[in-house]
């Protein structure tokens, strides 16, 4: 058992620190985000894996009760292979560590999922105060799409339950319908990859671990790259000149294009749309999602690796 912890740890710590800086500085994931955002996701499995895995081990070294239960339908040579009972000294202090963290992650999460549907309710109770009145007769059962009074330019897509894209007339009257297209599409592209979902994991990890350079770059690198990825979405069925005009047209009133802004984003992403990089090509896009998709199962192997050795 002390090995497989110990191999647990390594993959962890290298899953961690070096590899999500190492991916933070590389350029493919700005031509393939939607790849980029599926290794990001396979590192933080990995670790949580690993960080899970060796919960279960050292509960099983220090409970006899959890260890009966885990290893019930096993033969004895398997429980034999574990040498559970002769955990050292520091299992004891691993399992709390872990179990604390699990619990932390746990309270973050939920955290953050409640934060979420408190601001969704706010948001759309000010909806409802902002929305036209309906003339007497028609439903008052809102589509997926709502119209906003606003001289304000914006567009924006609300998930939850009954999802709906949100548009002011201020964006209506300044945009093309090209444009427009553009911009819905964009939206309904953050819908159908249910990146709320991610934003709301990847915040809740940064939150909860800030000083875990994984959880920090998973989250900066998932803001950045759900943009890029709903921008491909929408110049792939309208071309790129049309949504970097889009882009261009609702933000250029907030300043955040000239060179004084802070908001760099919006400025690689017009410079991105105005010249696209090319994209990897199919083998080498095959080969690293099948590459990341297998590295959450190192932390299992290791865990499964004794066991596997005493019934060979």
């Amino acid at each position: 058992m002390t090995v497989c912890l110990l191999l647990l740890s390594v993959v962890a710590l290298t899953a961690a620190v070096p590899v999500p800086r190492a991916l933070t500085r590389a350029a493919w994931p700005e031509r393939e985000p939607v790849v980029g955002l599926w290794v990001w996701q396979c590192l933080v499995a990995t670790v949580l894996l690993c960080c899970l895995t060796a919960l279960a081990l050292g509960a099983a070294a220090v409970f006899g009760t959890v260890r009966a239960q885990l290893f019930a339908p096993a033969p004895p040579a398997v429980t034999a292979a574990y040498d559970l009972s002769a955990a050292p000294p520091w299992a004891l202090a691993l399992f709390v560590l872990l179990a604390c963290g699990a619990a932390w992650t746990t309270a973050m999460l939920a955290r953050e999922l409640v934060e979420a549907r408190r601001c969704r309710a706010r948001t759309r109770a000010h909806l409802r105060e902002r929305a036209p009145e309906l003339p007497a007769g028609l439903p008052t059962a809102r589509g997926p799409l709502l119209v906003l009074e606003d001289d304000y330019p914006d567009a924006w897509w609300m998930p939850g339950s009954r999802p709906q894209l949100v548009v002011t007339t201020g964006a209506l009257h300044r945009l093309t319908d090209h444009q427009l297209d553009a911009v819905l599409t964009h939206e309904r592209g953050h819908a159908r990859a249910r990146h709320d979902w991610l934003l709301h994991l990847s915040s809740a990890l940064a939150t909860g671990f800030p000083h875990v350079p994984l959880f920090t770059h998973f989250c900066d690198q998932t803001h950045r790259l759900v943009e890029l990825a709903a921008d491909d979405t929408a110049s792939r069925r309208c071309g790129h000149l049309t949504t970097a005009l889009a882009l261009i047209e609702l933000n250029q009133h907030r300043g955040v294009l000239s060179c004084a802004s802070s908001n760099r984003l919006l400025s690689e992403r017009v410079d991105r749309l105005l010249e696209p990089p090319p994209r990897l090509d199919r083998r080498h896009r095959a080969l690293t999602t099948t590459a990341a998709a297998l590295v959450p199962l190192v932390p299992i192997l290791i865990t499964f690796a004794p066991g596997l050795t005493a019934l060979s």
